[in-house]
C-alpha cells in the first residue's frame, strides 16, 4: 500500500479485514445517488473515477441505480490497499469497470478524463487536501464535479447509538475520523479556492434494520478497531452487548426477529470545478 496512505488505515483496512468490511458496511442511499446524477452537466455515457473505492459498495450501488446504470461509460477504481482491491475485483462484476492502485493525490487517470470524480467514506484519509485538490481539478473535464460521501450512525436520534459511539471512538487513536471534520479544511485551500466553486452540502436523515450481529461486525469494522489485540476486541464486543441489553432508546422494527432501528445519516459534498 502507499506510503501516502495513513499508517493506521494501513494496518486496519489491509489483507484479512476486508472481507469483513465489505459484509458489516451499510451501502448508500438512492436518494443520495440520484443528487449525485442530477449535478452532473455532462450528457452519458459519464466517465467516473472513483477515489479509495474499498471492496466495491458505493460501486455497485452506483452501477444498481436507475439513474446511473446506464448513464455510465466506464468506472475506473482508484484504492491503495491490494486487499480492498481483491476484494472489489471479486464482487464488481461489470465491463465497464476497472480498478487500479493510486491515492487521492495521485490517480494514475489521464488529463481532462473524467465528469465525475467520487469519494465515498474515505477522504477524510487524506493526507494533503491541497494536492487531492489539484488532482481532482486535474482529471477532471471543465464543469465536472466531485462529490464526497460518507455514512454515519446518528448519535443524536438514539441514546444507544451515542453510548455505541462513546465506546468505539476512544480507541481513534488520533486518526482523522470523518466525525472530527478536519477535511473541511479542503475547501479553504489555495488550490480550491481557484479551481473550484463554493461546495454544496445536503444531509439525509433516515434508519436502517439492525441486529445485535450487524452492530458488533460494523464495530468491527472501523480501522481503529480492526488493529485492537483480541482481548481488547472481545471486551468492546462485550461492552456492545451490554449497550444493546440496555436498550436505551431502541425502537423494535420486529423484536421477535432482534430487528431494530438503526439511526443513520448520510453527508453529501458536491464540488464543481471552475
Amino acid at each position: 500500500m502507499s506510503q501516502n496512505v495513513h499508517a493506521l488505515a494501513q494496518q486496519g483496512f489491509g489483507t484479512g479485514t476486508n472481507e469483513l468490511y465489505d459484509r458489516a458496511r451499510p451501502s448508500y442511499q438512492a436518494n443520495a445517488l440520484a443528487h449525485i446524477r442530477q449535478a452532473v452537466r455532462s450528457q452519458p455515457p459519464l466517465n467516473v473515477v472513483e477515489i479509495g473505492a474499498g471492496t466495491g459498495i458505493f460501486t455497485r450501488a452506483l452501477l444498481a441505480h436507475p439513474d446511473w446504470k446506464d448513464a455510465i461509460g466506464e468506472l475506473r477504481a482508484v484504492e491503495p490497499s491490494e486487499g480492498m482491491r481483491d476484494v472489489f475485483t471479486k464482487t464488481v462484476a461489470d465491463p465497464r469497470v476497472s480498478a487500479r492502485e493510486g491515492t487521492f493525490d495521485a490517480t494514475g487517470i489521464e488529463d481532462g478524463w473524467a465528469d465525475l470524480v467520487v469519494i465515498a467514506q474515505a477522504f477524510h484519509w487524506c493526507p494533503d487536501y491541497d494536492k487531492a485538490v489539484q488532482e481532482f481539478a486535474r482529471v477532471l473535464k471543465p464543469d465536472g464535479i466531485v462529490a464526497f460521501i460518507w455514512n454515519l450512525e446518528d448519535r443524536q436520534r438514539a441514546a444507544w447509538v451515542a453510548q455505541l459511539r462513546d465506546r468505539i471512538e476512544q480507541h481513534e487513536s488520533g486518526t482523522p475520523q470523518f466525525r472530527l471534520g478536519l477535511w473541511r479544511a479542503t475547501f479553504t485551500t489555495p488550490s480550491y479556492v481557484k479551481l473550484f466553486e463554493p461546495q454544496e452540502e445536503n444531509v439525509w436523515d433516515y434508519v436502517l434494520p439492525g441486529t445485535r450481529d450487524i452492530v458488533v461486525s460494523r464495530a468491527n469494522s472501523k480501522s481503529y478497531i480492526a488493529v485492537l489485540a483480541p482481548d481488547l476486541k472481545e471486551k468492546v464486543d462485550t461492552d456492545i452487548d451490554a449497550i444493546l441489553q440496555r436498550k436505551e432508546g431502541l425502537k423494535w422494527i420486529d423484536e421477535a426477529q432482534g430487528i431494530f432501528e438503526y439511526p443513520y445519516q448520510t453527508f453529501l459534498i458536491i464540488s464543481r470545478k471552475k
